[in-house]
């Protein structure tokens, strides 16, 4: 089974047949402002509508967009719900925007009824039933989306307190850190992009993992398998460190209350969703044989199951420490010290003085433009970028529509992949190695003209034509959030341990599961299954961070936020995140269908189109259409089906036309800010679910 096999929504009714055409047409008011999600029990697979208003492409009606989206049906108790909750839009929330949500816990353990206010949702918030409609909220306040409801409403809690969007960043990512720790945790890493709506400065922090001191290049030369697996795999830990830093800067609730909810889903229990108990079973032999694993995930010897209770009260301890005493606690004190002592005793290399040396780097945010849209990501280590930049480059060289939809739009856009992929391993870590001549290549028009010139749409070519000189990297796992608060603060944020429950390991006297990020580094002796040899830029280095394919990403259009979009994955992170933008942003899909939409994967190595082809736990079905398949193998491509790929979270932001002014305020009016409806959009692949304020 792929590690990340999804698990979907529920449908009631599974349609196979012909292509539903549907043809759109709005006024020009309805082009100015976000189109309203219809709620509608339809599975489309071919429909027309002209591009999104915004894109620098001219509209073509005519094009037609090919794949197959399960729309979820809405429940009448949905409709209860919305019709009662006193809020324009479909955000799931109380009737009173101004009440704080109780803290209490759980008696019942697990559920996330640290909201008393929203008790009939908690089984739904956790994924122990599915509300259909709940992967799409909006909202003018705020929202969150994550790949877990109940992470996403802790954080939305935060907003509703006054939070800052970071402030519901760091509640948010403690949360997954916690319900979803086969992803990400305090034992791993991350990257975040912060925009600021008074300065409109975006920041990037990058709190991603380190080589401990004592690592080098050769040091897994007489056990390969210890780059991967055991505490040998570990790099030194982020999160808290980078998470305080932006705090410090844009918090405004205490440290403390941002640890509460998760400190009591950590020691009072919490239910175990789906998606987890999947990674449960997958990992069941890893699980069993250590000891800190089974204890929390196979109490008694027996693996915990969907609707079963999971207590990490040591992690609970741990975040209580943070909490109190701040980050010194993990880089300088009792849950440091207890976690060293246990990678030690495991095999592993770290030492108080890695913890105590590890610093985050705050930067501006790389900006690239986009086919009319700037967007904001990470330097590298980080590959997303620039990968993101140099594929929609190729793509918006061909000057039309027609280039990024339909069936030659697909063939080019696994084209462009294949030659990204092939460029991506000459980056690394910018503090060891010189990479400006690669990163101002992929930044140029006329390298990616060069690449475009190389791509043929009547075919396909070998491996070799794409000039590849390195092994590729296989990542796996993280977590990806978006958020947007009141005022237009954006975070986008992807954290991650590495693989599934990192390198196998959970330090019993801390809770916190162990990353193995060192397994993102090359070492000279690793022999690949593509025979190509290791990229020596990504070599191993104390203190050196490897490469990543994260993709974080704030995207603006004139100044103004419209969007933020990001995924978990691994190497499927790029394409999945480059699709989802291009359905919404340039082809116009409404947002729920942009990430609904089937999605393609290519890696280089091998050669085979990776299609999304599967039915998930709950029933719901995504498919490639049949003539999809048909035209690419026409043109040489081998095709695979795959049960997995990118999860993406997405939260759109539509600003209010000129003709909506006499519903501003009198203040945004004087001071220029425009707000519009947020939509937050949570990938139904995985036990994902958005909230709003």
């Amino acid at each position: 089974m792929a590690w990340s096999e999804p698990c979907c929504v529920n449908v009631n009714r599974t349609w196979k047949g012909r292509a539903i055409h549907k043809q759109w047409t709005r006024t020009k008011k309805r082009r100015l402002t976000k189109p309203r999600q219809s709620k509608r029990q339809i599975i489309a697979f071919s429909y027309r509508r002209p591009p999104h208003p915004n894109t620098n492409f001219p509209s073509n009606n005519s094009s037609v967009r090919q794949g197959l989206v399960r729309q979820t049906d809405i429940r009448e108790a949905t409709k209860t719900r919305e019709a009662t909750a006193g809020h324009e839009g479909r955000a799931l929330r109380s009737s009173s925007s101004d009440a704080a949500p109780s803290e209490s816990a759980s008696e019942q353990g697990g559920h996330c009824d640290v909201f008393a206010d929203r008790a009939e949702l908690l089984p739904e918030l956790y994924g122990g039933s599915n509300l259909d409609n709940a992967v799409v909220v909006e909202s003018e306040k705020g929202v969150v989306a994550s790949d877990n409801g109940c992470c996403s409403e802790i954080g939305a809690s935060m907003l509703r307190k006054g939070g800052h969007a970071v402030d519901a960043a760091v509640a948010t990512a403690l949360c997954i850190g916690v319900v979803n720790p086969m992803a990400s945790g305090i034992g791993g890493g991350a990257f975040m992009i912060v925009q600021s709506s008074s300065t409109s400065k975006t920041e990037a922090y990058n709190m991603r993992e380190t080589a401990p001191l004592a690592a080098s290049q050769d040091m897994y030369e007489n056990n390969p398998s210890a780059k991967y697996y055991g505490a040998l795999s570990m790099g030194v830990p982020g999160e808290i460190a980078g998470l305080h830093q932006a705090w410090l800067k844009h918090g405004r609730l205490a440290w403390s209350t941002l640890f509460q909810p998760s400190i009591k889903l950590a020691k009072e229990g919490f239910v175990v969703a789906p998606y987890l108990a999947r990674r449960i079973e997958v990992s069941a032999k890893m699980i069993l044989n250590d000891p800190g694993l089974r204890q929390v995930f196979a109490p008694g010897g027996k693996l915990l199951r969907a609707g079963n209770t999971c207590y990490n009260v040591e992690l609970g301890q741990s975040l209580e420490a943070i909490a109190e005493q701040g980050p010194d606690a993990f880089y300088d004190g009792s849950v440091g010290e207890k976690l060293v002592k246990d990678v030690r005793e495991a095999g592993g290399i770290l030492t108080m003085e890695d913890l105590r040396n590890y610093k985050v780097e705050v930067t501006d945010a790389m900006s690239v433009e986009v086919m009319g849209y700037t967007a904001f990501g990470m330097q590298p280590p980080s590959s997303g970028t620039l990968g993101f930049k140099l594929v929609m480059d190729i793509i918006n060289g061909y000057g039309d529509s027609n280039a990024a939809e339909g069936n030659l739009g697909m063939h080019r856009l696994i084209e462009a992949i294949k030659h990204m992929f092939a460029v991506r391993m000459n980056l690394a870590d910018p503090n060891f190695v010189s990479i400006s001549e690669y990163m101002s290549e992929m930044l140029s028009p006329s390298f990616a003209k060069q690449l475009r010139q190389r791509i043929l749409d009547d075919t396909t070519f070998p491996s070799e034509h794409y000039k590849y000189k390195w092994s590729q990297l296989k990542g796996h796992g993280t977590s990806h959030f978006g958020i947007v608060d009141a005022e237009r603060n954006a975070v986008s944020m992807t954290t991650t341990v590495n693989y599934p429950f990192g390198g196998g390991v959970l330090s019993p006297s801390t809770g916190i599961v162990l990353n193995n990020e060192m397994a993102d580094f090359s070492i000279p002796t690793e022999v690949s299954s593509d025979r190509l040899p290791p990229a020596p830029a990504n070599f191993i280095q104390p203190n050196k961070r490897p490469l990543s394919s994260m993709t974080p990403l704030i995207i603006t259009k004139d100044n103004q936020l419209a969007g933020v979009i990001g995924g978990s994955g691994g190497m499927d992170i790029i394409p999945a995140v480059t699709q989802v933008f291009l359905n919404h942003f340039v082809l116009g899909m409404e947002p729920s269908d942009a990430v609904q939409y089937p999605r393609l994967y290519h890696s280089l190595i091998p050669n085979v189109v990776h299609y999304e082809n599967y039915t998930c736990i709950n029933g719901n079905h995504i498919e490639l259409a049949d003539e999809r398949k048909l035209f690419l193998k026409e043109r040489g491509h081998k095709l695979e089906a795959r049960a997995g790929g990118g999860i993406v979270q997405l939260v759109v932001h539509s600003l209010q036309s000129t003709l909506d002014s006499g519903h501003m305020s009198c203040e945004d009016f004087n001071s220029g800010v425009v707000h519009g409806t947020l939509t937050a959009v949570s990938d139904p692949r995985k036990d994902a679910r958005p909230a709003a304020v």
